[in-house]
Protein backbone atom coordinates (compact mmCIF):
# COMPACT_ATOMS: atom_id res chain seq x y z
CA UNK A 1 0.00 0.00 0.00
CA UNK A 2 1.40 3.41 -0.98
CA UNK A 3 1.54 6.38 1.40
CA UNK A 4 -1.30 8.06 -0.50
CA UNK A 5 -3.50 5.00 -0.11
CA UNK A 6 -2.61 4.56 3.57
CA UNK A 7 -3.40 8.18 4.51
CA UNK A 8 -6.61 8.04 2.50
CA UNK A 9 -7.78 4.83 4.20
CA UNK A 10 -7.07 6.27 7.67
CA UNK A 11 -8.97 9.47 6.84
CA UNK A 12 -11.90 7.55 5.39
CA UNK A 13 -12.18 5.22 8.39
CA UNK A 14 -12.16 8.18 10.80
CA UNK A 15 -14.76 9.94 8.68
CA UNK A 16 -16.99 6.84 8.49
CA UNK A 17 -16.88 6.36 12.26
CA UNK A 18 -17.80 10.01 12.84
CA UNK A 19 -20.77 9.83 10.46
CA UNK A 20 -22.01 6.59 12.02
CA UNK A 21 -21.74 8.07 15.52
CA UNK A 22 -23.79 11.10 14.45
CA UNK A 23 -26.47 8.80 13.05
CA UNK A 24 -26.67 6.85 16.33
CA UNK A 25 -26.83 10.02 18.45
CA UNK A 26 -29.59 11.45 16.23
CA UNK A 27 -31.78 8.34 16.41
CA UNK A 28 -33.73 9.43 19.50
CA UNK A 29 -34.76 12.71 17.81
CA UNK A 30 -35.92 11.09 14.60
CA UNK A 31 -38.65 8.76 15.86
CA UNK A 32 -41.53 11.02 14.75
CA UNK A 33 -42.34 11.74 11.11
CA UNK A 34 -41.61 15.46 11.52
CA UNK A 35 -38.34 14.67 13.26
CA UNK A 36 -37.22 12.16 10.64
CA UNK A 37 -38.16 14.26 7.58
CA UNK A 38 -37.64 17.89 8.59
CA UNK A 39 -35.94 17.83 12.00
CA UNK A 40 -39.05 19.09 13.78
CA UNK A 41 -38.66 22.44 11.95
CA UNK A 42 -35.99 23.42 14.48
CA UNK A 43 -32.79 23.39 12.39
CA UNK A 44 -30.51 26.39 12.85
CA UNK A 45 -28.84 28.75 10.36
CA UNK A 46 -25.44 27.08 10.10
CA UNK A 47 -26.79 23.55 9.70
CA UNK A 48 -29.38 24.61 7.11
CA UNK A 49 -26.92 26.76 5.16
CA UNK A 50 -24.34 24.00 5.01
CA UNK A 51 -27.03 21.43 4.21
CA UNK A 52 -28.11 23.55 1.23
CA UNK A 53 -24.56 24.05 0.00
CA UNK A 54 -23.36 20.48 0.47
CA UNK A 55 -26.48 19.14 -1.27
CA UNK A 56 -25.84 21.55 -4.13
CA UNK A 57 -22.25 20.47 -4.76
CA UNK A 58 -21.35 16.79 -5.01
CA UNK A 59 -18.37 15.02 -6.57
CA UNK A 60 -20.20 15.39 -9.91
CA UNK A 61 -19.49 19.13 -9.79
CA UNK A 62 -15.76 18.44 -9.51
CA UNK A 63 -15.42 15.33 -11.66
CA UNK A 64 -18.16 16.05 -14.19
CA UNK A 65 -18.91 19.74 -14.55
CA UNK A 66 -15.60 21.28 -13.44
CA UNK A 67 -13.60 18.63 -15.28
CA UNK A 68 -15.53 18.82 -18.55
CA UNK A 69 -16.20 22.55 -18.68
CA UNK A 70 -12.82 23.56 -17.29
CA UNK A 71 -11.14 21.41 -19.95
CA UNK A 72 -13.29 22.60 -22.86
CA UNK A 73 -14.05 26.21 -21.89
CA UNK A 74 -11.23 27.32 -19.60
CA UNK A 75 -11.49 30.33 -17.30
CA UNK A 76 -14.96 31.21 -18.55
CA UNK A 77 -16.31 28.13 -16.74
CA UNK A 78 -15.86 29.99 -13.44
CA UNK A 79 -19.03 31.91 -14.34
CA UNK A 80 -20.97 28.72 -13.61
CA UNK A 81 -19.73 28.84 -10.02
CA UNK A 82 -20.57 32.55 -9.76
CA UNK A 83 -24.03 31.96 -11.22
CA UNK A 84 -24.64 29.09 -8.80
CA UNK A 85 -23.71 31.27 -5.82
CA UNK A 86 -25.79 34.30 -6.87
CA UNK A 87 -28.78 32.83 -8.72
CA UNK A 88 -28.93 29.32 -7.31
CA UNK A 89 -28.17 30.29 -3.72
CA UNK A 90 -28.45 33.98 -2.79
CA UNK A 91 -31.55 34.85 -4.86
CA UNK A 92 -33.18 31.54 -4.00
CA UNK A 93 -32.77 32.17 -0.28
CA UNK A 94 -33.95 35.78 -0.55
CA UNK A 95 -37.09 34.98 -2.54
CA UNK A 96 -38.12 31.50 -1.48
CA UNK A 97 -36.81 30.54 1.96
CA UNK A 98 -39.11 32.48 4.29
CA UNK A 99 -42.24 32.03 2.19
CA UNK A 100 -41.56 28.31 1.91
CA UNK A 101 -41.01 27.98 5.65
CA UNK A 102 -44.20 29.83 6.52
CA UNK A 103 -46.48 28.22 3.96
CA UNK A 104 -45.32 24.64 4.52
CA UNK A 105 -45.72 25.15 8.26
CA UNK A 106 -49.24 26.49 7.73
CA UNK A 107 -50.12 23.55 5.49
CA UNK A 108 -48.23 21.07 7.70
CA UNK A 109 -46.47 19.94 4.53
CA UNK A 110 -43.30 17.89 4.95
CA UNK A 111 -42.46 17.15 1.30
CA UNK A 112 -42.88 18.69 -2.14
CA UNK A 113 -45.75 16.33 -3.13
CA UNK A 114 -47.38 17.04 0.26
CA UNK A 115 -47.11 20.78 -0.47
CA UNK A 116 -48.71 20.33 -3.89
CA UNK A 117 -51.63 18.34 -2.47
CA UNK A 118 -52.43 20.85 0.27
CA UNK A 119 -51.73 24.01 -1.73
CA UNK A 120 -53.81 22.92 -4.73
CA UNK A 121 -56.25 20.51 -2.99
CA UNK A 122 -55.23 17.70 -5.33
CA UNK A 123 -54.33 14.18 -4.29
CA UNK A 124 -53.65 13.36 -7.95
CA UNK A 125 -50.90 16.00 -8.13
CA UNK A 126 -49.37 14.56 -4.99
CA UNK A 127 -49.21 11.11 -6.57
CA UNK A 128 -47.83 12.44 -9.87
CA UNK A 129 -45.14 14.47 -8.10
CA UNK A 130 -44.15 11.50 -5.94
CA UNK A 131 -43.75 9.26 -9.00
CA UNK A 132 -41.64 11.86 -10.84
CA UNK A 133 -39.35 12.27 -7.82
CA UNK A 134 -38.84 8.56 -7.29
CA UNK A 135 -38.26 7.73 -10.96
CA UNK A 136 -36.02 10.59 -12.01
CA UNK A 137 -33.90 11.02 -8.90
CA UNK A 138 -32.47 7.51 -9.32
CA UNK A 139 -30.17 8.57 -12.21
CA UNK A 140 -29.38 11.76 -10.27
CA UNK A 141 -28.04 9.74 -7.35
CA UNK A 142 -26.36 7.32 -9.75
CA UNK A 143 -24.36 10.24 -11.13
CA UNK A 144 -23.15 10.96 -7.60
CA UNK A 145 -21.96 7.37 -7.21
CA UNK A 146 -20.18 7.37 -10.55
CA UNK A 147 -18.42 10.65 -9.91
CA UNK A 148 -17.06 9.54 -6.57
CA UNK A 149 -16.21 6.04 -7.82
CA UNK A 150 -14.06 7.54 -10.58
CA UNK A 151 -12.08 9.54 -8.02
CA UNK A 152 -11.38 6.66 -5.69
CA UNK A 153 -10.37 4.43 -8.59
CA UNK A 154 -7.65 6.96 -9.43
CA UNK A 155 -6.14 6.55 -5.96
CA UNK A 156 -6.80 2.81 -5.72
CA UNK A 157 -6.47 1.57 -9.31
CA UNK A 158 -6.43 -2.09 -8.27
CA UNK A 159 -9.86 -1.84 -6.62
CA UNK A 160 -12.95 -2.08 -8.80
CA UNK A 161 -15.08 1.10 -8.99
CA UNK A 162 -18.21 -0.73 -7.85
CA UNK A 163 -16.52 -1.56 -4.54
CA UNK A 164 -16.24 2.13 -3.70
CA UNK A 165 -19.82 2.70 -4.80
CA UNK A 166 -20.93 -0.08 -2.44
CA UNK A 167 -18.98 1.40 0.48
CA UNK A 168 -20.58 4.79 -0.15
CA UNK A 169 -24.03 3.21 -0.35
CA UNK A 170 -23.64 1.27 2.90
CA UNK A 171 -22.25 4.22 4.86
CA UNK A 172 -24.95 6.59 3.60
CA UNK A 173 -27.67 4.06 4.34
CA UNK A 174 -26.48 3.45 7.91
CA UNK A 175 -26.49 6.97 9.26
CA UNK A 176 -29.43 8.19 7.16
CA UNK A 177 -31.70 5.34 8.24
CA UNK A 178 -30.63 5.79 11.87
CA UNK A 179 -30.93 9.56 12.19
CA UNK A 180 -33.03 10.91 9.31
CA UNK A 181 -32.90 14.65 8.65
CA UNK A 182 -31.46 15.36 12.11
CA UNK A 183 -28.44 13.23 11.25
CA UNK A 184 -28.08 14.79 7.81
CA UNK A 185 -28.16 18.32 9.25
CA UNK A 186 -25.35 17.50 11.70
CA UNK A 187 -23.32 15.60 9.14
CA UNK A 188 -23.82 18.38 6.59
CA UNK A 189 -22.25 20.82 9.05
CA UNK A 190 -19.20 18.58 9.44
CA UNK A 191 -19.11 17.86 5.71
CA UNK A 192 -19.33 21.55 4.88
CA UNK A 193 -16.31 22.41 7.01
CA UNK A 194 -14.35 19.58 5.39
CA UNK A 195 -15.35 20.79 1.93
CA UNK A 196 -14.22 24.38 2.55
CA UNK A 197 -10.86 23.29 3.99
CA UNK A 198 -10.34 20.78 1.19
CA UNK A 199 -11.19 23.16 -1.66
CA UNK A 200 -8.95 25.93 -0.29
CA UNK A 201 -6.06 23.48 0.07
CA UNK A 202 -6.64 22.08 -3.40
CA UNK A 203 -6.82 25.51 -5.06
CA UNK A 204 -3.52 26.51 -3.41
CA UNK A 205 -1.88 23.23 -4.45
CA UNK A 206 -3.11 23.45 -8.05
CA UNK A 207 -2.12 27.09 -8.51
CA UNK A 208 1.32 26.30 -7.04
CA UNK A 209 1.99 23.58 -9.61
CA UNK A 210 4.94 24.36 -11.89
CA UNK A 211 2.82 24.21 -15.03
CA UNK A 212 0.35 26.76 -13.65
CA UNK A 213 2.47 29.35 -11.81
CA UNK A 214 -0.19 31.10 -9.73
CA UNK A 215 -3.09 33.22 -10.95
CA UNK A 216 -0.98 35.39 -13.25
CA UNK A 217 0.84 32.36 -14.58
CA UNK A 218 -2.47 30.57 -15.17
CA UNK A 219 -3.74 33.34 -17.44
CA UNK A 220 -0.43 33.73 -19.27
CA UNK A 221 0.13 29.99 -19.77
CA UNK A 222 -3.43 29.39 -20.91
CA UNK A 223 -3.19 32.25 -23.41
CA UNK A 224 -0.11 30.59 -24.93
CA UNK A 225 -1.63 27.10 -24.90
CA UNK A 226 -1.78 25.15 -28.15
CA UNK A 227 -3.55 21.82 -28.55
CA UNK A 228 -1.43 18.88 -29.64
CA UNK A 229 -1.95 17.51 -33.13
CA UNK A 230 -4.67 14.89 -33.16
CA UNK A 231 -6.41 16.33 -30.09
CA UNK A 232 -10.10 15.29 -30.40
CA UNK A 233 -11.15 18.51 -28.62
CA UNK A 234 -8.70 21.14 -29.86
CA UNK A 235 -8.88 24.63 -28.35
CA UNK A 236 -6.89 27.83 -28.66
CA UNK A 237 -5.34 29.94 -25.93
CA UNK A 238 -7.80 32.73 -26.67
CA UNK A 239 -10.68 30.31 -26.10
CA UNK A 240 -9.33 29.15 -22.73
CA UNK A 241 -8.75 32.70 -21.47
CA UNK A 242 -11.90 34.31 -22.86
CA UNK A 243 -13.78 35.28 -19.72
CA UNK A 244 -17.11 34.88 -21.53
CA UNK A 245 -16.37 31.41 -22.85
CA UNK A 246 -15.53 32.34 -26.45
CA UNK A 247 -17.24 29.99 -28.89
CA UNK A 248 -18.85 28.18 -25.93
CA UNK A 249 -20.75 31.29 -24.77
CA UNK A 250 -24.21 29.89 -25.58
CA UNK A 251 -23.39 26.53 -24.01
CA UNK A 252 -21.99 28.31 -20.94
CA UNK A 253 -25.17 30.39 -20.53
CA UNK A 254 -27.44 27.35 -20.68
CA UNK A 255 -25.34 25.55 -18.05
CA UNK A 256 -25.43 28.56 -15.75
CA UNK A 257 -29.21 28.78 -16.08
CA UNK A 258 -29.76 25.04 -15.62
CA UNK A 259 -27.50 24.57 -12.60
CA UNK A 260 -28.57 27.84 -10.95
CA UNK A 261 -32.33 28.22 -11.46
CA UNK A 262 -32.68 24.43 -11.39
CA UNK A 263 -32.26 24.50 -7.59
CA UNK A 264 -35.49 26.48 -7.33
CA UNK A 265 -37.52 23.43 -8.31
CA UNK A 266 -35.51 20.55 -6.86
CA UNK A 267 -37.32 19.07 -3.82
CA UNK A 268 -34.09 18.04 -2.10
CA UNK A 269 -32.92 21.68 -2.22
CA UNK A 270 -36.04 23.64 -1.27
CA UNK A 271 -36.82 21.03 1.39
CA UNK A 272 -34.09 22.65 3.49
CA UNK A 273 -36.36 25.69 3.87
CA UNK A 274 -39.10 23.55 5.46
CA UNK A 275 -36.86 22.71 8.38
CA UNK A 276 -35.19 26.03 9.30
CA UNK A 277 -36.51 27.32 12.61
CA UNK A 278 -37.20 31.07 12.19
CA UNK A 279 -36.69 34.29 10.23
CA UNK A 280 -33.50 35.20 12.09
CA UNK A 281 -31.96 31.88 11.13
CA UNK A 282 -32.92 32.51 7.51
CA UNK A 283 -31.13 35.88 7.45
CA UNK A 284 -27.94 34.34 8.80
CA UNK A 285 -28.31 31.26 6.66
CA UNK A 286 -28.58 33.34 3.47
CA UNK A 287 -25.16 34.90 4.07
CA UNK A 288 -23.47 31.67 5.21
CA UNK A 289 -24.82 29.60 2.33
CA UNK A 290 -23.85 32.18 -0.30
CA UNK A 291 -20.27 32.44 0.96
CA UNK A 292 -20.06 28.64 1.03
CA UNK A 293 -21.26 28.40 -2.59
CA UNK A 294 -18.80 31.06 -3.76
CA UNK A 295 -15.87 29.18 -2.23
CA UNK A 296 -16.89 25.71 -3.41
CA UNK A 297 -18.37 26.60 -6.81
CA UNK A 298 -15.73 29.05 -7.99
CA UNK A 299 -12.97 26.92 -6.48
CA UNK A 300 -14.12 23.82 -8.38
CA UNK A 301 -14.25 25.53 -11.77
CA UNK A 302 -10.96 27.34 -11.15
CA UNK A 303 -9.35 23.94 -10.55
CA UNK A 304 -10.97 22.61 -13.72
CA UNK A 305 -9.59 25.48 -15.79
CA UNK A 306 -6.01 24.47 -14.92
CA UNK A 307 -6.44 20.88 -16.17
CA UNK A 308 -5.03 21.32 -19.69
CA UNK A 309 -1.86 22.89 -18.29
CA UNK A 310 -1.31 20.28 -15.60
CA UNK A 311 -1.99 17.36 -17.96
CA UNK A 312 -0.04 18.85 -20.85
CA UNK A 313 -3.12 19.05 -23.05
CA UNK A 314 -3.48 15.27 -23.20
CA UNK A 315 -6.91 13.88 -22.32
CA UNK A 316 -6.56 11.00 -19.80
CA UNK A 317 -7.30 7.42 -20.80
CA UNK A 318 -10.65 7.50 -18.96
CA UNK A 319 -11.89 10.43 -21.03
CA UNK A 320 -13.38 13.65 -19.75
CA UNK A 321 -14.61 12.07 -16.49
CA UNK A 322 -10.99 11.18 -15.62
CA UNK A 323 -9.66 14.75 -15.94
CA UNK A 324 -10.00 15.84 -12.29
CA UNK A 325 -8.93 12.48 -10.77
CA UNK A 326 -5.80 12.59 -12.92
CA UNK A 327 -5.12 16.20 -11.95
CA UNK A 328 -5.38 15.25 -8.27
CA UNK A 329 -2.87 12.43 -8.63
CA UNK A 330 -0.50 14.64 -10.61
CA UNK A 331 -0.62 17.52 -8.12
CA UNK A 332 -0.93 15.63 -4.81
CA UNK A 333 0.43 12.18 -5.53
CA UNK A 334 4.01 12.85 -4.40
CA UNK A 335 5.58 13.90 -1.09
CA UNK A 336 4.23 13.54 2.44
CA UNK A 337 2.39 16.87 2.45
CA UNK A 338 0.91 16.09 -0.94
CA UNK A 339 -0.50 12.72 0.07
CA UNK A 340 -1.91 14.19 3.30
CA UNK A 341 -3.67 16.84 1.23
CA UNK A 342 -4.84 14.13 -1.15
CA UNK A 343 -6.43 12.28 1.79
CA UNK A 344 -8.16 15.50 2.87
CA UNK A 345 -9.41 16.11 -0.67
CA UNK A 346 -10.74 12.55 -0.96
CA UNK A 347 -12.71 13.03 2.26
CA UNK A 348 -13.87 16.39 0.88
CA UNK A 349 -15.26 14.73 -2.24
CA UNK A 350 -16.78 11.90 -0.21
CA UNK A 351 -18.46 14.51 2.01
CA UNK A 352 -19.77 16.43 -0.98
CA UNK A 353 -21.23 13.31 -2.56
CA UNK A 354 -22.71 11.78 0.55
CA UNK A 355 -24.45 15.01 1.53
CA UNK A 356 -26.08 15.18 -1.90
CA UNK A 357 -26.89 11.48 -1.89
CA UNK A 358 -28.51 11.53 1.54
CA UNK A 359 -30.76 14.46 0.56
CA UNK A 360 -31.82 12.78 -2.68
CA UNK A 361 -32.46 9.46 -0.92
CA UNK A 362 -34.53 11.04 1.86
CA UNK A 363 -36.54 13.04 -0.68
CA UNK A 364 -37.24 10.00 -2.84
CA UNK A 365 -38.04 7.62 0.01
CA UNK A 366 -40.43 10.08 1.63
CA UNK A 367 -42.13 10.65 -1.73
CA UNK A 368 -43.16 6.99 -1.72
CA UNK A 369 -43.65 6.33 2.02
CA UNK A 370 -45.33 9.60 2.98
CA UNK A 371 -46.93 10.71 -0.29
CA UNK A 372 -47.52 7.85 -2.71
CA UNK A 373 -48.47 4.82 -0.60
CA UNK A 374 -50.88 6.64 1.81
CA UNK A 375 -52.53 8.33 -1.19
CA UNK A 376 -53.34 5.05 -2.95
CA UNK A 377 -53.77 2.83 0.12
CA UNK A 378 -57.28 2.00 1.33
CA UNK A 379 -56.03 1.60 4.90
CA UNK A 380 -54.83 4.42 7.10
CA UNK A 381 -51.10 4.30 7.81
CA UNK A 382 -49.99 5.56 11.21
CA UNK A 383 -47.19 8.09 11.61
CA UNK A 384 -45.06 5.47 13.35
CA UNK A 385 -45.45 3.06 10.45
CA UNK A 386 -44.66 5.83 7.96
CA UNK A 387 -41.36 6.48 9.74
CA UNK A 388 -40.53 2.77 9.61
CA UNK A 389 -41.55 2.56 5.96
CA UNK A 390 -39.43 5.62 5.11
CA UNK A 391 -36.38 4.05 6.76
CA UNK A 392 -36.88 0.84 4.77
CA UNK A 393 -37.37 2.76 1.52
CA UNK A 394 -34.22 4.78 2.17
CA UNK A 395 -32.32 1.50 2.06
CA UNK A 396 -34.25 0.37 -1.02
CA UNK A 397 -33.53 3.62 -2.85
CA UNK A 398 -29.83 3.46 -1.98
CA UNK A 399 -29.77 -0.06 -3.40
CA UNK A 400 -31.62 0.92 -6.60
CA UNK A 401 -29.38 3.88 -7.29
CA UNK A 402 -26.28 1.75 -6.60
CA UNK A 403 -27.42 -0.87 -9.12
CA UNK A 404 -28.18 1.83 -11.69
CA UNK A 405 -24.75 3.40 -11.13
CA UNK A 406 -22.97 0.11 -11.80
CA UNK A 407 -24.41 -0.06 -15.31
CA UNK A 408 -22.12 1.05 -18.12
CA UNK A 409 -23.59 4.52 -18.66
CA UNK A 410 -20.86 7.07 -19.51
CA UNK A 411 -20.86 10.87 -19.18
CA UNK A 412 -22.03 11.49 -15.63
CA UNK A 413 -22.81 15.13 -16.48
CA UNK A 414 -25.58 13.98 -18.82
CA UNK A 415 -27.15 11.82 -16.08
CA UNK A 416 -27.23 14.81 -13.75
CA UNK A 417 -28.47 17.23 -16.41
CA UNK A 418 -31.39 15.03 -17.49
CA UNK A 419 -32.56 14.42 -13.93
CA UNK A 420 -32.04 18.03 -12.91
CA UNK A 421 -33.89 19.31 -15.99
CA UNK A 422 -36.89 16.99 -15.73
CA UNK A 423 -37.50 17.29 -11.98
CA UNK A 424 -36.96 21.04 -11.77
CA UNK A 425 -38.76 21.59 -15.09
CA UNK A 426 -41.83 19.85 -13.67
CA UNK A 427 -41.89 21.54 -10.26
CA UNK A 428 -40.46 25.05 -10.57
CA UNK A 429 -43.60 26.68 -11.96
CA UNK A 430 -46.21 25.17 -9.59
CA UNK A 431 -43.91 25.51 -6.58
CA UNK A 432 -42.75 29.12 -7.01
CA UNK A 433 -46.05 30.53 -8.30
CA UNK A 434 -47.86 28.68 -5.51
CA UNK A 435 -45.87 30.67 -2.96
CA UNK A 436 -46.42 34.08 -4.54
CA UNK A 437 -49.82 34.16 -6.24
CA UNK A 438 -53.31 33.46 -4.91
CA UNK A 439 -54.64 33.15 -8.46
CA UNK A 440 -52.81 29.95 -9.41
CA UNK A 441 -55.28 27.12 -9.99
CA UNK A 442 -55.02 23.37 -9.73
CA UNK A 443 -55.29 23.04 -13.51
CA UNK A 444 -52.55 25.63 -13.97
CA UNK A 445 -50.27 23.71 -11.59
CA UNK A 446 -50.99 20.44 -13.41
CA UNK A 447 -50.17 22.14 -16.71
CA UNK A 448 -46.82 23.27 -15.32
CA UNK A 449 -45.85 19.78 -14.17
CA UNK A 450 -46.89 18.08 -17.40
CA UNK A 451 -45.34 20.71 -19.68
CA UNK A 452 -41.97 20.30 -17.98
CA UNK A 453 -42.17 16.52 -18.20
CA UNK A 454 -43.15 16.52 -21.88
CA UNK A 455 -40.57 19.11 -22.86
CA UNK A 456 -37.59 17.08 -21.65
CA UNK A 457 -39.04 13.60 -22.09
CA UNK A 458 -40.57 14.23 -25.51
CA UNK A 459 -37.56 16.06 -26.91
CA UNK A 460 -35.18 13.38 -25.64
CA UNK A 461 -37.27 10.65 -27.27
CA UNK A 462 -37.45 12.43 -30.63
CA UNK A 463 -33.74 13.28 -30.79
CA UNK A 464 -32.74 9.80 -29.60
CA UNK A 465 -34.85 8.13 -32.30
CA UNK A 466 -33.55 10.38 -35.08
CA UNK A 467 -29.93 11.06 -34.07
CA UNK A 468 -29.12 8.75 -31.16
CA UNK A 469 -28.97 9.20 -27.40
CA UNK A 470 -25.56 10.93 -27.48
CA UNK A 471 -27.10 13.75 -29.52
CA UNK A 472 -29.90 14.06 -26.97
CA UNK A 473 -27.36 14.03 -24.13
CA UNK A 474 -25.52 16.97 -25.68
CA UNK A 475 -28.78 18.94 -25.61
CA UNK A 476 -29.71 18.13 -22.00
CA UNK A 477 -28.88 21.63 -20.61
CA UNK A 478 -30.97 23.34 -23.31
CA UNK A 479 -33.87 20.95 -22.71
CA UNK A 480 -33.75 21.49 -18.95
CA UNK A 481 -33.70 25.29 -19.22
CA UNK A 482 -36.50 25.23 -21.79
CA UNK A 483 -38.62 22.98 -19.55
CA UNK A 484 -38.18 25.33 -16.58
CA UNK A 485 -39.05 28.38 -18.67
CA UNK A 486 -42.15 26.74 -20.19
CA UNK A 487 -43.35 25.54 -16.78
CA UNK A 488 -42.87 29.01 -15.33
CA UNK A 489 -44.91 30.61 -18.14
CA UNK A 490 -47.60 27.93 -18.51
CA UNK A 491 -48.68 27.91 -14.84
CA UNK A 492 -49.95 31.53 -14.61
CA UNK A 493 -51.24 31.50 -18.21
CA UNK A 494 -53.44 28.43 -17.72
CA UNK A 495 -54.49 29.70 -14.29
CA UNK A 496 -55.65 32.95 -15.89
CA UNK A 497 -57.88 30.97 -18.26
CA UNK A 498 -59.33 28.63 -15.61
CA UNK A 499 -59.58 30.69 -12.38
CA UNK A 500 -60.47 29.40 -8.91
CA UNK A 501 -64.05 28.90 -7.76
CA UNK A 502 -65.19 31.19 -4.87
CA UNK A 503 -64.92 28.43 -2.23
CA UNK A 504 -61.45 27.48 -3.47
CA UNK A 505 -60.35 31.11 -3.51
CA UNK A 506 -61.48 31.47 0.10
CA UNK A 507 -59.34 28.47 1.06
CA UNK A 508 -56.34 29.98 -0.73
CA UNK A 509 -56.84 33.30 1.08
CA UNK A 510 -56.68 31.46 4.40
CA UNK A 511 -53.43 29.78 3.34
CA UNK A 512 -51.80 33.07 2.36
CA UNK A 513 -52.69 34.56 5.73
CA UNK A 514 -49.63 32.68 7.02
CA UNK A 515 -47.41 35.49 5.74
CA UNK A 516 -49.04 37.90 8.20
CA UNK A 517 -49.13 35.61 11.22
CA UNK A 518 -45.53 36.15 12.40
Amino acid sequence: MTDAQLYTVVALVAYALAMTLIGIISYSRSKTLDGFLIGGRKIGAWSTAFAYGTTYFSAVVFVGYAGQHGWNIGLGAIWIGIGNAILGCLISWLLLSNKTRKMTKKLNARTMPDYFEKRYASKGMKILAAVIIFVFLVPYSAAVYKGLGALFSAVFPSVETWVWMLIIAVLTGVYLVAGGYIATSYTNLVQGVIMIVGVVCLVVAVLSHDSVGGISGLVENLSNFQSASGDPNPVTGSQLTDIFGGSSFKFLCFNILLTSFGTWGLPQMVGKFYAIKDTKAIKRGTIISTIFCVVIGCGAYLIGSTSRLILGGTLPEGGIDAVIPTVLMEVLGNGTLGVILLAIVMVLLLSASMSTLQSVVLTSASAVAVDLIPAVSKKEITSKNQVLLTRVLCLAFVACSFIFATQNIPIIVSLMSFSWGIVSGCFIGPYVWGLFSKKITKIGAYAGVLSGLLTVGGTTLVISLTSGFSAAASKSPEMGVTAMAISFVVVPLVSLLTKNKPEEQKRVEEIFACYKEE
